[in-house]
């Protein structure tokens, strides 16, 4: 189905912004396609992102067996595409059970084409082409797929699939908008699926405006509500390159997450913030009766341009102007929102936010905080991590009628043993006992690697280095051994229930998606997981979501009276998680390593709070 974005065909819901002012295998195997097979079941779904984030997802009968992202296998790079040849992801699967002949549908997450020609047109082609898809090491070809979705019109049904083969594998397959993938990654996974509850659903990505929808449990039916306000996710960390410190790592894909911390450094600066606004809405105001991809890129890149040259003008410091800037789109954000809400009808009681923009808790906690939803949902897997599961979860929903994802955070890709330890560690039994008291006593961070990898960008336990947060100098250490930013916060890991003593709100945040306050009487306790601005990015665990972090908080706290650890990721800089205990060993940033109730000890001792 054509879009065609004019002010004509979408006068129905833009009346609202108006008010506001590889190697081969056999090439016989066939795919079927199965169309609308309403409430069948034992169907088996195979997700893949194809592109950056590349990643596959296996559903079967309504429940998650795993999810794979290549950057989380082999050591590969942050962001990585898709690179696994056809007999590889065969032997995934025959871990599991399956095999390629198994499934019932494939389903591959849309894209863009050429992001220029895209953000230069009015509207999106029908088709995406990927050229030069790999989909193997020996494996190239150009793959027909669904649209990205940056500008989804009232009439639009974004669960229409753009159904296609691979004729040179006889495979057939069914492909979803991204923004579609998006969707019911953030519903299906949800707790209002379970209860068989409407929701909004806020999808902003980096290459779309914030887009709102709203989903009909009962009738499996979208109802687009349009964009929000008219600037692209993407604004966030290409603002920032203009601007010091960022300016020297254009295109760095941490940036988004650097930016959130270097924020807490400058304070916002009020005739900034309005003249923020009085730009904005001029060049709202200039499109408003011609909203299409073009002209909201306009306004994207208008909006940077005259923010350059007020800085350059005013000589306002950029850590002033970038605090004022994240402040300025969580305030549109909340606004905008809270605007398009007050003309509709359905209920507020729930809304989930995904795409790459719900990876921000402060945004997430803003809109928490106006009051707007009784509950809200923001999977831990908001960003493209997610994809290859929301193509699957599109598919299980438009192809079978089921909408409730039975899923666990920890089905990421197994610990890899490889051949002998390196002879300059020892290796020991050693429980999550003996484990707490080493935490403890030797006041060291240890590598912990446990069971299977948790999905999505951060950190939960399995892929880990914890160590206590008593010391001062922890912060300054976990950020030299990972080769960080001094400004870049450390993340608290704490148990569920004693959170509320230490936190504001302390509320259970078991993903990472909102911010809290620590609490004053405790900023002196626990020093190395206080932010410059007295936040931290909270982790609460129970004993039903992760029995083995659950028993080392646990066991800590028995001894020392302090109900958390300090959490942060585990890997070469630049890479997806450790897969395996040789390579930490490799990296050689710890003397401690523990995996899977097993303990590595390096037999000479770095002495890692030197200079610190």
């Amino acid at each position: 189905m054509a879009v065609i974005h004019t002010a004509a065909t979408e006068a129905c819901w833009y009346p609202c912004l108006k008010k506001m002012a590889s190697a081969t295998i056999t090439h016989n195997i066939s795919f079927p396609i199965v169309k609308h097979i309403k409430k069948v079941f034992n169907v088996k779904i195979l997700g893949l992102k194809t592109s950056h984030d590349g990643a596959m997802a296996l559903i079967d009968n309504g429940k998650l067996i795993f999810s794979y992202e290549m950057e989380k296998l082999n050591n590969n790079n942050r962001l990585e595409t898709f690179n696994l040849t056809l007999p590889e992801i065969d032997a995934i699967l025959n871990d599991y059970g399956y095999n390629l002949r198994s499934l019932d549908l494939i389903a591959i997450d849309g894209w863009r084409n050429e992001k220029r020609v895209v953000l230069e047109s009015v509207k999106e082609e029908d088709t995406s082409i990927l050229k030069g898809a790999k989909l193997g090491k020996d494996l190239t070809l150009d793959l027909q797929l669904a649209r990205y979705g940056v500008l989804i019109s009232e009439k639009e049904n974004v669960m229409t699939p753009l159904d296609a083969k691979i004729d040179a594998l006889n495979l057939s397959y069914s492909s979803y908008m991204h923004v579609t993938g998006h969707l019911f990654c953030a519903y299906c996974t949800s707790p209002f699926a379970k209860t068989q509850q409407d929701s909004y659903v806020l999808v902003w990505d980096g290459g779309m405006p914030p887009q709102l929808f709203y989903y009909q449990y009962n009738e499996n039916k979208v109802i687009n509500y349009g964009p929000l306000f008219l600037m692209f996710g993407g604004v966030y960390p290409e603002f920032s390159y203009e601007f010091p410190p960022f300016d020297q790592f254009k295109g760095d894909y941490q940036t988004s997450g650097k930016l959130m911390a270097y924020i807490a450094l400058g304070k916002v600066n009020e005739l900034l913030m309005a003249e923020f606004r009085r730009m904005y809405y001029e060049l709202e105001a200039g499109i408003i009766d011609d909203v299409n991809i073009k002209n909201i890129n306009w306004v994207t890149r208008q909006f940077i341009a005259r923010s350059k040259a007020l800085y350059e003008e005013t000589g306002i410091s950029s850590e002033d102007l970038l605090c004022t800037f994240h402040v300025f789109l969580d305030n549109l954000l909340t606004e905008k929102l809270k605007a398009r809400l007050e003309g509709l009808s359905h209920s507020i009681e729930n809304l989930c936010f995904v795409g790459g923009c719900a990876l921000s808790i402060k945004w997430n906690s803003s809109i928490r905080n106006t009051g707007l939803f009784r509950n809200m949902w923001v999977p831990p897997f908001p960003n493209d991590a997610g994809s290859a599961i929301g193509a699957a979860c599109s598919a299980m929903v438009d192809k079978t009628g089921k909408q409730v994802l039975d899923w666990n955070v920890y089905a990421g890709p197994k610990i890899v043993e490889k051949g002998t330890v390196q002879d300059t560690y020892t290796v020991k039994p050693f429980s999550v006992k003996e484990l707490a008291t080493l935490l403890l006593t030797r006041d060291e961070p240890v590598v912990v690697l446990n069971d299977r990898a948790e999905l999505g960008p951060r950190a939960l336990g399995n892929r880990s280095i914890i160590s206590t947060a008593t010391n001062t100098k922890m912060k300054a250490l976990l950020n030299k051994i990972k080769g960080r930013e001094f400004y870049r916060p450390v993340a608290p890991i704490c148990l569920e229930e004693n959170a509320p003593v230490v936190f504001t709100p302390g509320s259970p945040d078991p993903y990472m998606l909102f911010e809290h306050t620590v609490r004053t009487e405790w900023k002196d306790k626990v020093p190395a997981i206080v932010h410059l601005d007295g936040s931290a990015r909270l982790q609460t665990v129970n004993e039903k979501e992760n029995d083995v972090i659950y028993e080392l908080l646990k066991r800590y706290n028995e001894m020392s009276g302090i109900p958390l650890l300090c959490n942060t990721s585990a890997n070469f800089k630049g890479k997806g998680f450790f897969p395996d205990v040789h390579s930490v060993m490799e990296w050689d940033g710890v003397n401690y390593i523990w995996s899977n109730n097993t303990l590595y000890e390096r037999k000479e001792k770095l002495a890692l709070f030197e200079d610190l």
